[in-house]
């Protein structure tokens, strides 16, 4: 009958457009070619890299936004990956995700962080070529993804202007951030998992405050957009509260959003008015038409 397939063709056609999905994937970027700093090995989970999601040069506004997974330190969710970089490239923004070295893997701080600033720094080392402005490059992160951009956002550097590795030349320092009900605190507030697979069992007290974003806020620290839900039982609602009381006592611009309905890991949440909110936001600043 006109409009269906023949017997037997329907699992052929799926095989192929699966086989086409993989080859028009994007491909992942390597971070280190040479080899990440502290590396335990060479397995997969060894190599951090970068998959990059350029947005449709025809609304592109050269806008880019490295993602930062959640997973507790332990495991990387894709649905606050790939998901996000897909819905950032249907408003003209080029979504990197990042994957990152984690603590199931034997990895504590500083690799993560390393490994999301150099993720940054490779990003504004290609712009010309991914057709970015280096000047509009953002990073986002859920959950401990959204720990580690926190982190990011409060320990940056300029990059080293002598390097023999032009990417090391490059600032860190993102341009803005949009914290999705993120780990904020090290502290009384923190996700023990998280705390646990980023420091080890028994952090110095030094170091927890090191990690501690609402304590490492400075007026230097760029724009955020920061989002929680009440009814969050796995990452207390505070740790969105504390990072905006910071901002505002520093005197960077933010927007805070706090929904009463939601629970953790909500990633996209179809329907969910935070998207919108966001992308409100996200024209202020520049990042979307």
């Amino acid at each position: 009958m006109r409009g269906k397939f023949p017997v037997g063709t329907v699992g052929s056609v799926l095989l192929v457009l699966a086989v086409n999905s993989r080859a028009n994937a994007p491909k992942p970027v390597v971070l280190w070619p040479e080899g990440a700093p502290g590396a335990l090995g060479t397995n997969d989970w060894d190599v951090p890299a970068l998959t990059p999601y350029l947005a449709d040069p025809k609304i592109a506004t050269g806008a880019a936004m490295v993602i930062c997974p959640g997973g507790g330190y332990g495991h990387l969710a894709n649905h606050e990956g790939k998901d996000c970089a897909l819905w950032l490239n249907e408003h003209g923004v080029s979504g990197f995700v990042l994957k990152y070295r984690l603590g199931t893997h034997g990895y504590r701080h500083p690799r993560m962080l390393e490994d999301a600033a150099r993720a940054v720094r490779l990003t504004r080392s290609r712009a010309k070529e991914w057709g970015i402005n280096p000047k509009r490059v953002g990073i986002m992160g859920s959950s401990s993804g959204g720990h580690l951009a926190a982190t990011l956002l409060t320990h940056f550097d300029a990059g080293k202007a002598d390097a023999t590795d032009p990417i090391e030349r490059k600032s860190c320092r993102p341009d803005l951030g949009v914290l999705c009900y993120a780990v904020i605190t090290m502290g009384e507030k923190t996700h023990a998992g998280s705390k646990k697979f980023l420091l080890g069992d028994n952090p110095s007290p030094e170091l927890v405050r090191f990690l501690s974003n609402e304590l490492q806020v400075t007026p230097e620290t760029p724009p955020c957009f920061v989002w929680h839900t009440y009814e969050d039982t796995t990452v207390p609602v505070e740790n969105s509260l504390i990072f905006a009381g910071a901002l505002r006592k520093a005197g960077v611009p933010f927007d805070l959003h706090i929904y009463q309905r939601g629970k953790h890991g909500m990633g996209l949440a179809d329907g969910h008015p935070w998207t919108r909110d966001c992308l409100f936001w996200l024209k202020l600043q520049g990042f979307v038409k």
